[in-house]
């Protein structure tokens, strides 16, 4: 119950409060986070059939809910149809009811997280989890310090960077983040392999690359192994995302390498738009707002 235990005192839950889990319950984000998490607080869990936009303010509204968890496709969803209707339900539903609104398993971008936070009026935090770890490893903290682009904080293990030698990485340099606490996993069953890659001297290797400031809070630059090379260069798909996501027309984004000839790989891009725009319009945004 470490994960639970975990989530729990983040977010000072207790047994007033009320979740809506809305991701599903295989998945250890709507698992731990949303349902054991609440259940060890003495709090109660709201299970919908599945998620729905169109009820879901009135679920709200009607369990008294104060706090929810989900994936950034969920929150825009919810706060497109927002923005739509002038002096929404929603907006008056939430501002009554929601403690905070928690964001995980995805990057959420920072301009459309500061958006959600000014249309529902409360803390939108954004946290750091995998199966590894029992779910959650950082997040926002409910007070203090806010770091836009940030997951925030370790909470309930030790986090810090490592070049791929062993080292520990300084403050603003960019590494592997690695793990280490109660509730993060001793290792995979009957996988010596996959044990002596992911582990260096008790601290797990989680793939994803990011770089943490003196203060210690998180950003996280991509996965290790989704990292584009391009003519011997890094290139990391989630700073594009983070890019694209930051032109207003643009709703989602995923970036991705395919094969180059010449380069080796090219970096590109899938998007949603929420109006018609040219592909060259995007990509004169990226060359303005990308380091070069």
């Amino acid at each position: 119950m470490n994960g639970a235990k975990n989530v729990a005192e983040t977010y000072d839950l207790g047994h007033e409060d009320v979740s809506l889990c809305v991701m599903p319950l295989f998945h250890i984000h709507g698992l731990v986070a949303s349902t054991l998490a609440t259940i060890f607080s003495g709090g109660v869990v709201v299970v919908p059939s599945k998620f729905n936009a169109l009820d879901f303010w009135s679920t709200v509204e009607a369990h008294h809910v104060t706090w929810y968890t989900a994936v950034p496709t969920i929150h825009q969803a919810l706060l497109h149809r927002a923005q739509r209707k002038a002096g929404s339900r929603a907006i008056s539903v939430a501002r009554k009811n929601l403690r905070f609104i928690r964001s995980c398993s995805a990057p959420f971008s920072p301009d459309a997280l500061i958006d959600m936070e000014e249309t529902f009026g409360v803390p939108v935090l954004e946290a750091y989890g995998m199966t590894e770890a029992a779910h959650q490893v950082a997040s926002t903290p409910m007070t203090g310090k806010r770091v836009p682009g940030s997951v925030g904080i370790g909470t309930g293990v030790s986090i810090a960077i490592m070049d791929k030698y062993g080292n520990f990485e300084l403050p603003g340099v960019t590494g592997e983040v690695v793990i280490k606490g109660g509730n993060v996993t001793l290792g995979y069953e009957d996988n010596p392999e996959a044990n002596e890659s992911c582990f260096t001297n008790g601290w797990f290797r989680t793939g994803d690359q990011g770089v943490m400031d003196s203060d210690g809070y998180l950003r996280l630059v991509g996965r290790l192994k989704e990292i584009i090379i391009r003519s011997g260069e890094n290139i990391s798909p989630r700073e594009i995302d983070e890019t694209l996501l930051a032109h207003p027309a643009v709703t989602e984004a995923v970036a991705f390498a395919v094969p180059n000839s010449t380069h080796g790989e090219e970096p590109s891009a899938a998007v949603v738009v929420s109006v018609p725009i040219k592909a060259s319009e995007l990509v004169a945004f990226c060359r303005e707002h990308l380091a070069s």
